[in-house]
């Protein structure tokens, strides 16, 4: 096993999650492949339940494209797996309601993890949530 476990892969991904933009998220994922790390990060918004599959297939695009996983229905099952875990933390906040967020990816070795940062918008009175979740793939 290499020297990053779940717990700091799981920390990348909020870290991404969390830029404010895009010139921020350059110099994360800079900073981190220079430690072997592999990251991506992606925005979405919507009504939530609307949205669920397309911030699923926008996490799995993000990752293949900036090569966090292969082109592998391993690569991308396990992309797809980790986000619908982070999407099923913060349904319970965001159901019914509009969200606006950023999908944050990472991944070192065999641990992937995708942490989903959302506000959700209820009149003027905003939410906010974070989802993660972890697979590993080889």
């Amino acid at each position: 096993m290499g020297k990053y476990g779940s717990k700091k892969i799981a920390s990348v991904a909020i870290q991404m999650a969390l830029t404010e933009g895009r010139e921020e998220e350059l110099r994360l994922k800079e900073k981190f492949a220079a430690l072997s790390i592999k990251t991506a990060a992606v925005d979405y918004g919507g009504e939530f339940l609307i949205s669920i599959k397309k911030i699923v297939e926008r996490a799995v695009v993000a990752a293949k494209r900036e090569n966090v996983v292969p082109e592998t229905h391993a690569g991308e099952g396990a992309i797809a797996g980790a986000t619908r875990e982070a999407l099923s933390q913060i349904m319970p906040k965001a159901i019914g309601l509009n969200v606006g967020g950023k999908i944050g990816i990472a991944r070192f070795e065999d641990h992937v993890s995708v942490a989903v940062f959302l506000g959700i918008g209820l009149l003027h009175l905003d939410e906010v949530a974070v989802g993660l979740g972890h697979r590993v793939v080889t």
